[in-house]
């Protein structure tokens, strides 16, 4: 037997499948009334002796029977779970039709009617609607134990895309690890109506719906790695609609990264953001960090993280972790002990607040090539009760490792910045921006002594998954039911992918030039409510069952980020997705930045905000925070 066909042919008659059911078991009642007949009076007499009118009788109880089991929603039972819960549903059927049944034929005095098969009939009835129902089971169990090893219920998938990931992934999941792939969808018209791997194309993207609707797809599977960005984004749109889970095979990245390409995984927000790989100068980076000691401040936060496994694929020397969270160390220098063994790792726990550890390290382990990812970031905690230490990790702890890096000659030394610095109008914001006129200060100051020390900034927008960004809590939200909580229904942000970010900061640091600030192309912004909305049905939800709140703007938030001021210009580099921005502020020669290390280096205010607003709003940059 063909088991596949009769799973196919299953699954195309579930849409009718209540109707079919309740045929099917009026045809069993039909037959019982026959069966019972043959039960009472033997083959001999059990059609001579039948009145007339018999056949009336019979529809009738086929009617009334019809009724009752409508009626206690019989038709709705799913046969391939049936069990003792749904015989006993069936003998009430039984029991109350059989009763109401006799009765009526006593009172229409048909007393040709045995009374033996008024009172048999409901029994064999519910012999016969067990029984088929059992014989379904098994059959539907056996069948599942021929096609996948497994008589358990599976997940059942569609494929998008028929092409060689498709084939890899049905080769390594069909029939095992609880998968049963019913077909592909491809929009290549000389695909339609073939086998890939004895799997048929059923038809087109576009046709997602219909063909899941038609088999009872409970997963789908965009496998699509080698697809253009506007191509995947596509088939995920078209598969939102469905209102299945959706699953995806490793991206071409994952795949050169080590992964195989029948290791499903849930769709990730860098999937939905339509950006194609960004190509880096690799000669140049290489040439940069080869044999060279690397340190990383924050080296255990999200992109501090990240920048360490960047850097480690260029063969340094050595890298130094500098880190002040004791659990986030531990987590880094295990992770990059595992995956570059051959890489000395230096894990050290510090503070960019304390200059003099900066200073004893920098002498110590000399590193030539520096990365300051180490900071506060967190707009709403950074605005009231924490605004004096945001300021003092932001700015001061800035100043105090470009110092370090400048007297003991570092080559490069490069400022991670944020979008949240441009027009700033929160703490945080205005404390990275003032980061940046750290470091246009330092570039300054170094080209006046002579000093060799490079510095410059990279300024991007959220990174997501990245600690306290909004995309695990949305996933955290969903998980749960729901609500997804958005602040504004209007509010955008520029996205970036944690590694993407990484690799443009490095990439930044090995051609940036000193007293430079690098603005990362960010892509188009994306509407925080319309990726809450995509998020909700790509996880199989739909927005009914999974309601978005809308919470109304936090202290110091926008509406939307800026990666450049109003009198700001950018110029090309030879990496397209980084230009070096202009900056219309006067930085080097007023004096505020002196002010401000000035009174940073004095201490200041560490309860309310508005001490730290007012230095702030004194700062050359239009911060418009509240003062």
């Amino acid at each position: 037997m063909n088991w596949l066909s009769l799973d196919a042919f299953l699954t195309r008659i579930r849409p009718q499948r209540e109707a079919l059911a309740l045929l099917l078991d009026l045809a069993v009642v039909a037959l019982a009334w026959q069966a019972t007949y043959l039960f009472r009076l033997g083959f001999e007499r059990w059609f001579s002796v039948r009145p007339g009118y018999d056949h009336w009788v019979l529809l009738g109880f086929v009617l009334l029977y019809a009724l009752v089991l409508k009626g206690l929603k019989v038709p709705k039972g799913m046969w391939r779970f049936s069990g003792f819960g749904e015989v006993q549903r069936l003998a009430l059927a039984c029991l109350i039709a059989g009763l109401i049944g006799a009765t009526l034929v006593l009172m229409a005095q048909l007393s040709k009617v045995p009374r033996a098969v008024l009172a048999l009939h409901p029994l064999f009835a519910l012999m016969g609607l067990a029984m088929l129902r059992m014989g379904y089971r098994m059959l539907y169990e056996h069948m599942r134990s021929r096609i996948s090893g497994s008589a358990q219920e599976q997940r059942r998938a569609l494929v998008m895309g028929a092409g060689d990931a498709g084939r890899l992934l049905v080769a390594g999941i069909q029939h095992s690890q609880g998968w049963v792939v019913v077909g592909y969808l491809d929009d290549a018209p000389e695909k339609r109506g073939a086998r890939v791997g004895g799997v048929p194309v059923l038809g087109g993207l576009e046709q997602v719906k219909q063909f899941s609707e038609l088999h009872g797809i409970t997963h789908l599977i965009v496998a699509m790695p080698a697809a253009s960005t506007a191509q995947r984004r596509r088939a995920l749109d078209l598969a939102a609609q469905a209102g299945l889970p959706v699953l995806t095979v490793p991206s071409s990245q994952e795949l050169l990264a080590g992964r195989n390409v029948d290791q499903v995984r849930d769709i990730e927000p860098e999937d939905l953001l339509g950006r194609e790989p960004v190509e880096l100068d690799e000669g140049g980076i290489s040439e940069c960090l080869n044999g060279k000691v690397v340190l990383i401040t924050g080296a255990g936060g999200s992109i501090g993280s990240e920048l360490c496994r960047q850097v480690a694929r260029y063969g340094p020397s050595k890298i130094v972790l500098y880190e002040l969270s004791e659990f986030a160390l531990y987590t880094i220098e295990q992770e990059l002990g595992e995956k570059f063994p051959h890489i000395p790792l230096v894990r050290l726990v510090g503070d960019v607040k304390d200059l003099e550890h900066l200073r004893y390290v920098f002498g110590k382990y000399k590193p030539q090539i520096v990365f300051h990812a180490a900071a506060y970031k967190h707009v709403p905690l950074m605005e009231e009760e924490n605004a004096w230490a945001c300021l003092r990790n932001n700015t001061l702890g800035t100043y105090n490792a470009c110092q370090a890096a400048a007297e003991h000659g570092v080559e490069r030394f490069v400022l991670i910045s944020t979008d949240k610095a441009v027009n700033p109008t929160n703490v945080m914001g205005a404390t990275k921006r003032a980061a940046e006129l750290v470091i246009s200060h330092m570039a300054s100051e170094c080209e006046k002594k002579g000093q060799p020390t490079k510095f410059m900034a990279v300024r991007f927008g959220n990174v997501l998954g990245s600690s306290g960004s909004v995309i695990p809590k949305f996933k955290e939200q969903i998980a749960k039911g729901g609500p997804v909580t958005v602040t504004h229904p209007d509010i955008t942000r520029y996205f970036m992918t944690i590694p993407e970010a990484a690799r443009l900061v490095v990439q930044a640091g090995s051609l940036g030039e000193s007293g430079q600030v690098f603005v990362l192309d960010m892509g188009e912004p994306v509407k925080i409510a319309d990726l809450a909305r995509t998020m909700i049905r790509m996880s199989g939800k739909d927005l009914g069952s999974i309601r978005i709140e809308f919470s109304g703007l936090r202290p110091g938030e926008k509406l939307y980020e800026e990666l450049l001021g109003d009198g700001d210009t950018t110029l090309p580099t030879r990496i397209a997705a980084l230009r070096i921005a202009r900056l219309g502020e006067r930085v080097a020669d007023d004096g505020t930045v002196e002010i401000l290390l000035a009174a940073l280096g004095e201490g200041g205010s560490t309860g309310e905000g508005a001490a730290t607003r007012a230095l702030l709003a004194g700062l050359p940059f239009s911060y418009s925070g509240r003062v």
